[in-house]
Order: structure tokens, then C-alpha cells, then sequence
């Protein structure tokens, strides 16, 4: 269902960052779709899922953006109404994005955990369809095809490195892995400034922190998700946590080498093998980039902070 309305990506290899890391480097473009996230395959996938009567009351979801993308654009798509709940302060950009795709923006919030209660205020309100960013099966399914593609493309895969907001996409990372390559190892990462979902996985249980203060917006949650943290726990093979420092200096390693523009959480696999440089060395190694959405000024602090 997911390619009938949207491409596959390209898996590239790139010589610049394998002589850095001493593997073999390819990046899976998932900033290349649509919303310039992988979240999209997610929404198109649940969407075309829903009954004419669910299309007919409308979804509604929480976000920091790509989610919030996802939804929108994949409601869109199937003229499905949507309401999308957003912190204050969310990437403006973004929040614009998904008004142009028809989507009923709400602000609530200090960050995307109360904007997820202020959703569930919503849903009950006026009996919409919660689509939750981690706890939702289809977005697992809808997600996992870009594994799926990996796969297909790539022979004798070691590592996939993949950036962990609830934590969709490694799952369908793994779940794809663990059936058609076994061998490989998944690496899920996190931001040091939100790591509520290590912190979950390597005790065992959903433990929230008091803040997610990083510039990876996608990486920006207090509380992991059960579902997903039950597939990460079963399936992820590790976990690696990344500074604010490492992430930015992955933004713009990425637009050095590649010439891809790159979200924190995007960048946050390139962040993760450069910390892993040791244990990668020799092997094959795909790098999720997962999406491209960074704000402008973002950017630009980003990129003047490296001179």
C-alpha cells in the first residue's frame, strides 16, 4: 500500500565519511520523501487502513513535527480531517508545514508531553481518532518498508544506526532485521538531554525524565512508549546516547560530505558512529537518516557555532 503513493529512497554510500569512520558508510535518504521524513510511510500506511467512517470523524495526534507531517499530509491524501496538537515554541516551520497541508493546528504545552495530554482532552471532546506516535502498530508496519529497502539494496549489512524518538522506526528496523538478517546489529540512539528511552530500555521499564531540552526536536520525549519500548527491549541489540555537541557537529559533517541538509534527529546516526568509530571499524554500516526538517535559524546557529 505504501508505494502506491510514495517513492522508495535511496541508499547511497559515500567515501568521505567511510575513510573518516574506517567502514563502509551509506545513508538511507529517508529526508527524500514527501514530508522530508521517514514518518510519512507511517501515516499513508495507517491512514489507508481506516474505514470510511473513521475517515469521516477525523484524526487527530501530538507532535514535534515530522509525526505531525506525517498525519497531515497522509490526511490530506485520503480527505481525512486532522487536528495536530504542538508545544509551544515547536519549529515553526514544521507548524507551518502542516497548516498548509489542511491540518487544525492546536499550541498547548511546555513540550510534546503535554501536548500529548492536551490531544487526549481532544479525542474525548470530540471524538476524533488518536494516532500516538509510539503505541500505534501501523506505524510500525508503515515505517519498517524503508528496512524493507535496505535490505533489498545491501548485501551482508553489520550495523543499522537509527535515531529514537519513541522509537518507530527501529522497530520496524529491527522487526525487519531480526526476519530477513539476522546478523545485522541494531543501534538504536538517543540525545543525552532526552534519553527517557535508554533509560526505559536498559532498566526494563517506562521511566520518565523531567525534561527533553535538545535541538533534535524528533528526539524530544520525557516518556517512552510501551509498545515500542517492548520491541526495542526484545529486538535492539544497543543503545548509544549523544551530546548536543555531537549532533550539531553530525549536522554539519553531513552538509560537508553529502550536501543533505539534516534535522538533529536525522543526524543523530552519523552522531552515534562517530562515537562508535571503534567498534564499526572494517564493517558495513547504514546510517537512517531519518529527516531533513531543520528551521532556518536553527541552521544558521548551527552552522556559525562551527566557524
Amino acid at each position: 500500500m505504501v508505494y502506491r503513493y510514495l517513492p522508495r529512497t535511496p541508499t547511497y554510500l559515500y567515501p568521505g565519511l567511510s575513510k573518516l569512520l574506517g567502514c563502509e558508510v551509506f545513508l538511507k535518504h529517508e529526508n527524500h520523501l514527501p514530508i522530508g521524513a521517514f514518518k510519512v510511510r507511517g501515516g499513508v500506511y495507517y491512514m489507508s487502513r481506516l474505514s470510511e467512517e473513521e475517515k469521516r470523524r477525523g484524526v487527530l495526534c501530538a507532535t514535534r513535527g515530522n509525526h505531525g507531517l506525517s498525519v497531515a499530509y497522509a490526511a490530506r491524501l485520503f480527505g481525512v480531517p486532522a487536528v495536530i496538537c504542538v508545544p509551544e515554541g515547536n519549529n515553526p516551520e514544521k507548524n507551518k508545514g502542516m497548516k498548509d497541508l489542511g491540518a487544525e493546528l492546536v499550541i498547548s504545552g511546555k513540550d510534546y508531553d503535554e501536548a500529548c495530554e492536551r490531544a487526549a482532552e481532544l479525542v474525548e471532546a470530540r471524538g476524533l481518532r488518536y494516532i500516538h506516535a509510539g503505541n500505534t502498530p501501523d506505524l510500525v508496519r508503515g515505517v519498517g518498508t524503508y528496512a524493507q529497502e535496505v535490505f533489498e539494496d545491501l548485501d551482508d549489512v553489520d550495523a543499522v544506526i537509527v535515531p529514537v524518538g519513541l522509537g518507530s522506526g527501529a522497530c520496524g528496523t529491527a522487526i525487519v532485521a531480526h526476519h530477513v538478517s539476522p546478523r545485522t546489529r541494531v543501534i538504536g540512539v538517543q540525545a543525552e538531554n532526552a534519553p527517557s528511552v535508554y533509560l526505559s530500555w536498559k532498566n526494563g521499564e517506562v521511566i520518565e525524565t523531567e525534561t527533553a531540552d535538545t535541538l533534535a526536536d524528533g528526539l524530544a520525549t520525557r516518556k517512552a512508549a510501551e509498545m515500542t519500548l517492548g520491541i526495542l527491549r526484545a529486538l535492539v541489540h544497543d543503545m548509544v546516547l549523544v551530546s548536543e555537541d555531537e549532533i550539531r557537529e553530525a549536522i554539519r559533517l553531513l552538509l560537508r560530505e553529502t550536501h543533505n541538509l539534516a534535522e538533529g534527529a536525522g543526524a543523530a546516526s552519523l552522531a552515534a558512529a562517530c562515537k562508535l568509530r571503534a567498534d564499526l571499524a572494517g564493517k558495513r554500516v547504514v546510517l537512517i537518516l531519518s529527516g531533513g526538517n531543520i528551521d532556518a535559524g536553527t541552521l544558521r546557529r548551527i552552522l556559525n557555532s562551527g566557524d
